[in-house]
């Protein structure tokens, strides 16, 4: 029996590289309470030797570490591989009593993949049994894997589900794409539909979910227990609020929650000392989609891509 910690139909705020660390989370905490769950960015597990316990604590966030409410909603993500030292990882995470540990089985990097890590692991069942197997030995708190349907085709997607579930993992997260497939196309909800079908576990939707209506869709045609929301949540960090309180966000709404937004960023990175190149550099990344829903979106967006200043980035914002 599962003892996965979330209620069903919970809006999961998706792990993301050189995004989700804790003062992003701190902010999105901060403005949009209602995600159900916030994740770390993944840490990538060493094949040299151990992290220090501290270093484990600063990656999920010491604030968080130190108060049980955003703790129990806080996800910790790792990355490992073939010859990574798993194991003793996991022992120390649980050492440490983290609530919450997600494998990424689903980077299609290619340096991760070259060591035989991330997605790769999907292409092989013996090693995907051999590594979920010694994750779930060391480690005894709530444990989900978030996958891709496959590496290179969906041949092992059912066999992999099933030794996920036989393995004692409480509840899987799958983007509907293979690992070939990248970000292309449109991800292929009929795979969510399928695992909930076959599995005695949760099973939570993830890929091309980037509205309100994507959100009742998804849960009408998988039947999934609860969403992961990505590239979703970076156009729309506002989505779970107007989610869960039915808002119909006019184009004056959508500016003001990007500009309160950017501002409460802004105020966060310069707290935690960040230099002004290292926060432009991360608007620039979090400008990808999120004017997307403005009629002038399209010039908003390549603005704030060319700004040489922060002060430069705000008067473009100013001008929504």
């Amino acid at each position: 029996m599962s003892k996965l910690p979330l209620k069903k139909h919970s809006l999961m705020f998706a792990p993301m590289e050189g995004i989700t660390d804790i003062t992003y989370r701190e902010v999105i905490q901060q403005l949009y309470p209602q995600w159900t769950t916030l994740s770390t960015d993944f840490l990538r597990v060493s094949s040299v030797g151990n992290y220090p316990t501290k270093h484990l604590i600063k990656h999920f966030g010491k604030s968080a570490y130190e108060n049980d409410d955003v703790k129990n909603k806080t996800i910790y993500q790792i990355l490992t591989s073939e010859n990574a030292l798993t194991s003793s990882i996991c022992k120390q995470l649980n050492e440490l009593e983290i609530p919450w540990l997600d494998i990424n089985l689903g980077c299609p990097s290619k340096t991760v993949v070259k060591r035989h890590g991330g997605s790769f692991i999907l292409s092989d069942n013996s090693l995907l049994t051999k590594i979920l197997s010694d994750i779930r030995k060391n480690f005894k708190g709530t444990l989900t894997a978030k996958i891709r349907v496959g590496f290179k085709d969906d041949l092992l997607f059912e066999r992999n589900l099933k030794t996920i579930e036989e393995l004692g993992f409480d509840g899987v997260v799958i983007h509907a794409r293979t690992r070939e497939q990248l970000y292309k196309g449109r991800a292929d909800w009929n795979y969510i539909k399928q695992a909930v079908e076959i599995l005695n576990i949760p099973v939570i939707g993830n890929g091309d979910i980037w509205t309100k209506e994507d959100i009742k869709n998804i849960f009408e045609e998988t039947n999934c227990h609860s969403v992961m929301i990505a590239r979703g949540a970076l156009k729309s960090p506002w989505l779970a609020k107007a989610h869960f309180l039915d808002q119909e966000l006019t184009v004056n709404d959508t500016a003001n929650e990007i500009q309160s937004y950017f501002n409460t960023l802004l105020e966060a990175y310069q707290k935690a000392s960040y230099p002004e190149s290292r926060i432009l550099k991360r608007f620039k990344g979090l400008s990808r989609y999120v004017f997307d829903d403005l009629p002038n979106g399209a010039q908003l967006k390549s603005t704030a891509l060319r700004t040489q200043s922060i002060k430069q980035f705000f008067a473009n914002i100013a001008s929504i």
